[in-house]
This record gives C-alpha cells, structure tokens and sequence, in this order.
C-alpha cells in the first residue's frame, strides 16, 4: 500500500471526518507510514488537528481545497484555512484540476495568484501538480503547460519539483537513477 484517497462525495461519508468514523485510521496510518490524501475543503480545520496529533502521518489536501462544483473566485474561498494548513511539516496540498475553476480560458490567469499563494505557503516540496483530466476544459497539453510555461514564478528546480518529484519523494516512490 503506498497511499490512501478519501474523496467525501456523499452526505454520509462526510460525516466521517468529525463523527469519529475515521479516528482509527490515523494513527494506523501514521504507524505504516501510509500518507492519506484528502478532498478536504469542507474539513480543513479538522485535517490540522489530525496533523497535529499525528506528526508522522503525511496529509495531501487534494484540489487546493476547491470545493466540488466551484467555479471562479469562489472556488478559492477556502485558501484562508488551506494557507494555515502549511504550519504543519506533515501536510502537503496537491494542485489537481484548477483549469475546471476557472471561468477564463487558457491560460487560465483567473488561479495564478491562488497557485501563487498556495506555492508560497507549502513551497516546492509540499505543493503537487494534478490534472484530473476528465473534467478538464482544455488539453492535456494545457493542463501541464499552464504550469510550465505560463507561472513565471514557477522555474527550475521547483518546477522539477511541483511537476512529480515532490509527490514521489512524499508517498516515497522511487524515482528511476
């Protein structure tokens, strides 16, 4: 097992993050070094609770903590509680599907700033690329492209790092010599 995702899209399942359903999880999964992933908008305090109970447990807060079905800034209403997230070494957020919030077209300038805020905060090694392509309003090719050439802020090493490494080196998977 190299990961766990919980991605709370029925009433009763999230429930599970502040019922005590989930409670046994944590510290096994801490004990196995299992890094937990989760769509977390909705939970955002509570995953820094778990953080700070469970320091050896590695958190990724899936979509930059959009919610399901936003769109526009309001997609991003959330980043106050996600950027407090980033005191905790062992959480991690992963940018998966930011073209689907946006409502301007490639080169999608509308979540640059929300990118920007999010990579100052966890930095190279704790902010992951993602696509989510099923959903997305544009190529593969732009998915990726947004990030590599259009975030003049984002060069070098880091990209390296925001593009995959960073998420192997998190979930420990190793990398070819």
């Amino acid at each position: 097992m190299l990961g766990l995702r919980f991605y709370f899209n029925e009433r009763h399942k999230r429930e599970w993050m502040t019922d005590g359903s989930l409670d046994w999880l944590w510290p096994a999964a801490e004990r196995a070094s299992v890094p937990v992933a989760l769509a977390a908008a909705l939970f955002l305090p509570t995953v820094g609770r778990i953080a700070e109970r469970h320091p050896g447990l590695k958190l990724i807060v899936d979509h930059m903590a959009v919610p399901p079905g936003s769109r526009g800034a309001s997609a991003y209403r959330f980043q106050p509680e996600l950027l407090a997230l980033a005191k905790h070494p062992n959480v991690a957020v992963k940018a998966t599907g930011q073209p689907g919030y946006a409502e301007d077209a490639y080169p999608f300038r509308s979540f640059h700033e929300h990118l920007h805020r999010c990579f100052d905060a966890f930095g190279p090694e704790r902010m992951f690329w993602g696509t989510d392509i099923t959903r997305m309003p544009c190529s593969w090719r732009q998915c990726v492209t947004v990030f590599t050439d259009e975030l003049p802020w984002l060069k070098g090493r880091d990209l390296e790092l925001v593009m995959g490494e960073a998420v192997c080196n998190w979930v420990g998977w190793r990398l070819p010599g």
